[in-house]
């Protein structure tokens, strides 16, 4: 398990402040090669640089989300203040969490955002948050990984609630689609508890024979499956990215012991987790079909 002397590997939080010469940062560069970031630009001017070639020029106030696939470099013109913010992949695994809104973050943190920050109401939501974090890290003496996973949960909701990811949030159609959108926030909160497809059912006013219905016609698999595979899909994750031994996951799933764990993910994919685990460490920074890339699995 990681502890808090060492956030400094996992987190960044950088005060720039007004300067009068151009300024240019490599985002993904040594201990940050795979953080996400998050850039609180105030008035003035900044670029993107990507490796793809493409630039994008961002002018204040303005908020962006760059996850690690962003690759790119950040120029900050003469004059202007950011905040830069990042979290490793663990610290997000804490921060996004396994509620009922979790599901919605994770696609969220797949592609870059930006985000003007002139809504006055969302600058005084995030400035606070971002320059909290920021002050968390500057003082090593009381950093903490529980702090710092905790702001950041609350700037990533925020900035998802700015960019309209609520209002965005897909919808299927008529009484089917209402149902399976519920089934997924159910399966979300819940998941970890192992609850019978029956208390599912019953909590969603339908019987089981009718979710089973409703969920093989719209995506060709039962609820059960679908329960499993998010479970699957979330011991994947800790796997690739958290520090956490095979207990500790087995634990936080719910399992009642590793042994019982380890059999039922291995009976989904073929691989113990220790197995699934060494693959994904050999396989950093390189593309594999087999590690959890992304979240697309419902409606």
């Amino acid at each position: 398990m990681v502890t808090d002397g060492g956030i400094h590997h996992y987190a960044r939080g950088e005060w720039h402040a007004p300067s009068l010469l151009h300024r240019r940062i490599r985002l993904q560069k040594g201990l940050y090669a795979d953080f996400y970031h998050f850039l609180l630009l105030g008035e003035g001017r900044a670029e993107l640089h990507f490796d793809s070639g493409e630039d994008r020029i961002l002018q204040g106030p303005l908020l962006a989300f760059l996850p690690p696939q962003a690759r790119c470099d950040l120029s900050i013109s003469a004059g202007t203040a950011a905040h830069l913010v990042g979290a490793s992949a663990q610290v997000m695994v804490d921060a996004i969490g396994d509620k009922v809104e979790s599901y919605s973050l994770r696609i969220f943190t797949e592609q870059r955002k930006l985000v003007e920050a002139t809504d006055p109401l969302l600058a005084a939501e995030i400035n606070p948050l971002i320059s909290g974090f920021v002050r968390e890290l500057a003082d090593p003496s009381r950093s903490s990984w529980m702090v710092a996973s905790a702001y950041m949960r609350l700037i990533l909701m925020t900035l998802w609630r700015g960019s309209g990811g609520e209002r965005s949030e897909p919808r299927g159609q008529g009484e089917t689609g209402s149902i399976l959108q519920r089934y997924r926030q159910l399966v979300e909160a819940g998941f970890r508890r192992h609850r019978p497809i029956s208390d599912y059912a019953a909590e969603l006013g339908v019987t089981a024979d009718r979710l089973h219905a409703i969920c093989q016609r719209a995506l060709g698999r039962s609820p059960i499956q679908l329960l499993h595979e998010r479970v699957v899909q979330e011991a994947k994750l800790r796997l690739e990215r958290s520090a956490r031994n095979i207990q500790e996951i087995s634990d936080s799933l719910g399992f009642r012991d590793p042994t019982y764990f380890s059999h039922f993910f291995k009976r989904k994919t073929g691989l113990s987790p220790a197995g699934y685990r060494d693959i994904a460490r050999a396989s950093a920074g390189a593309e594999n079909s087999m590690l959890s890339s992304g979240y697309a699995d419902w409606p």
